[in-house]
């Protein structure tokens, strides 16, 4: 069938060029010939070469030949068309992901891949000179190509004895964490993999990005008001936690499908400082100075249901687990980023959308521990409600701090931190002066002036101008010194430049939390920049999320931030050392020891 769709336009172009040529003058041109059908003669193909559609990769690690198709964007490859012969060499059938479903002019619905597809092949004996047949089709809009072949070289395998004399020079080429986590998501049961997954998010529950939900939840809590109960707090925690995964998963799957530049799109200025502004308008109204409600008409046709619900809309509370899916969502780490390579490559959206959906639960569960103890842990009535209700206003106001940290200097928040805290220790001071005159009053007071004058000298040395360049000299020399780079072009230059030396790529985003975490917890610790000395360090900054970052970041098959991507002496990628997500000093070691 695919024959006959190809050879219909070719015997429509011969009918119309043996017409043209029977009617142009002897003498015509090439070019003559081509204006006379309407083509242009600089006029560019509609369709890739299939090279270039369809770009095939291989690494041969021990007695498994990992075979990595490269689809161009909106072509794909047919699942059933992939065929593989063996040349002096026997091999076990490799399984296939199993793709996406496609409904096809030619073949019905049928199973495709997109974008990449890794398919790993069990090598059983290799002799001499053995090659690999690999056969597959693809296809895009208007155009089927014919069966490719490509021959693969493998090499012999290594016996028992030089394997073993060889793992005494080098160790078996590592295989990162959220590369095992993606095959484990794929060759495990499906509620195995749920509940490690889940696991795997409860002990994301205490990393920074999840911070800002905390003073979130336990304001809508404490804006429920003293007819809160525990089912009420269990209920509103509960609806909030789903709110959250609900837009944590259909994030992930966005970004796994799509691309990194949804994930940065929403970290753009203008997304951050409204959310900000909105965080800010809800501690006004813990404060008092306004009352967030529905109008008088429409709370009398929900008065039935108002008394049902006692303290809280349902419907408000998902929304705002909705919207902190979104504060969350800039973070990535070795399961998030183990999830994403399972749905890039296989395309299997269900289960790739339950496994983020189960990782954010286990981030949640905390999440709904806090807020259902709410009821119990809160007073019931009288002065102090109002009271607590306004320290939750300021946890509400540190979130827009979080947020826009994103994007201000370290100095600027810093300063907004102090700021904040000054409010805090005034607002504490000022509810003090009111209380019973005691000794405990007196030492608090003295301790909220202390802390208030200690932030006015913090504050006073940052305004302070930069010392000297002569004074920072020595700093700056000891601080890591990062090559700068843009595209893929210029990473090829510095992977030539530095052969020879091991290289680091680091992929820095200004609204990444966790790479300012790096810079500042990691990169300076001593031992690691004593380490950087014996490479060649280069960064790529994405914040603009142009199309120059956009290519780099799809061509190093980048789906979050942070990422540090490790070359060797050869310039070769050594994908089992790639780290997604943060990491402390000591563990970061524990990879540089394995580049040795």
């Amino acid at each position: 069938m695919t024959f006959t769709r190809l050879l219909s336009p070719l015997l429509l172009l011969c009918a119309l060029l043996t017409t043209a040529a029977g009617s142009a003058p002897a003498h015509a041109s090439g070019t003559d010939l081509l204006s006379s059908l309407g083509i242009e003669a600089n006029a560019k193909p509609k369709f890739l070469q299939v090279d270039e559609a369809f770009q095939i990769e291989s690494e041969q690690r021990g007695d498994q030949l990992l075979l990595t198709l490269h689809i161009a964007d909106d072509y794909y490859l047919y699942r059933h068309s992939l065929r593989f012969k063996g040349n002096n060499l026997t091999f076990s059938e490799p399984t296939l992901p199993e793709g996406t479903e496609h409904e096809d002019d030619f073949f019905g619905k049928t199973r495709v891949y997109y974008q990449q597809v890794s398919i790993a092949v069990p090598l059983k004996e290799v002799g001499d000179g053995a090659t690999l047949r690999v056969r597959y089709q693809g296809c895009t809009d208007g155009l089927c190509y014919p069966p490719t072949d490509k021959l693969i070289d493998v090499a012999p395998l290594v016996t028992a004895t030089t394997a073993s004399a060889a793992e005494t020079a080098q160790s078996v080429a590592p295989v990162s964490q959220q590369d095992q986590l993606a095959a484990a998501l794929g060759n495990q049961g499906f509620w195995l993999s749920i509940v490690a997954f889940f696991a795997l998010g409860l002990g994301l529950a205490f990393t920074p990005c999840v911070f800002p939900m905390y003073p979130i939840l336990t304001g809508i809590i404490a804006g429920a008001g003293h007819r809160l109960s525990t089912g009420r707090a269990f209920l509103l925690s509960f609806v909030y936690v789903q709110g959250m995964a609900v837009t944590y998963t259909l994030l992930g799957l966005v970004v796994a499908s799509a691309g990194l530049k949804f994930q940065a799109a929403l970290q753009h200025p203008y997304v951050l400082i409204g959310l900000s502004l909105m965080f800010v308008l809800l501690a006004l109204s813990m404060f008092g100075l306004y009352t967030l409600q529905l109008p008088s008409s429409l709370q009398t046709r929900l008065s039935g249901l108002s008394n049902r619900q006692q303290g809280g809309s349902v419907v408000g509370v998902a929304i705002m687990g909705m919207i902190s899916g979104l504060v969350c969502s800039p973070c990535t780490t070795a399961p998030l980023s183990g999830a994403l390579i399972y749905v890039a490559q296989s395309g299997d959206l269900w289960l790739g959308g339950a496994a983020l959906y189960a990782l954010s639960l286990g981030m949640g569960l905390p999440l709904l521990l806090l807020g259902t103890s709410g009821g119990k842990l809160l007073p019931k009535a009288g002065a102090w409600m109002d009271v607590i209700k306004q320290l939750f206003g300021f946890a509400l106001l540190a979130v827009p701090i979080l947020l826009l940290s994103r994007l201000w200097s370290d100095q600027i928040a810093t300063l907004a931190w102090l700021g904040w805290g000054l409010l805090l220790c005034g607002y504490l001071y000022h509810h003090n002066q009111h209380q019973p005159h005691s000794v405990a009053r007196s030492v608090r007071g003295f301790v909220l002036l202390l802390a208030m004058i200690s932030a006015v000298v913090v504050g006073k040395d940052l305004l302070q101008p930069a010392p000297p360049a002569a004074i920072t000299a020595d700093a700056s020399q000891t601080a890591p010194q990062f090559i700068r780079i843009k595209t893929l072009d210029d990473l090829k230059v510095q992977l030539a430049a530095a052969r020879g030396k091991p290289v680091l790529l680091d992929l820095y985003a200004d609204w990444c939390v966790a790479c300012k975490e790096f810079e500042h917890k990691t990169f300076s610790d001593p031992t690691v920049r004593e380490r950087f000395g014996q490479m060649v360090l280069l960064q790529a900054d994405v914040t603009a999320n142009d199309d120059a970052d956009i290519e780099l970041l799809n061509g190093l098959n980048v789906l979050g931030l942070p990422t540090l991507i490790f070359f060797d002496r050869e310039g070769k990628e050594l994908t089992g050392l790639r780290v997604t997500g943060f990491m402390g000093p000591a563990e970061f070691l524990g990879k540089l020891d394995q580049l040795r």
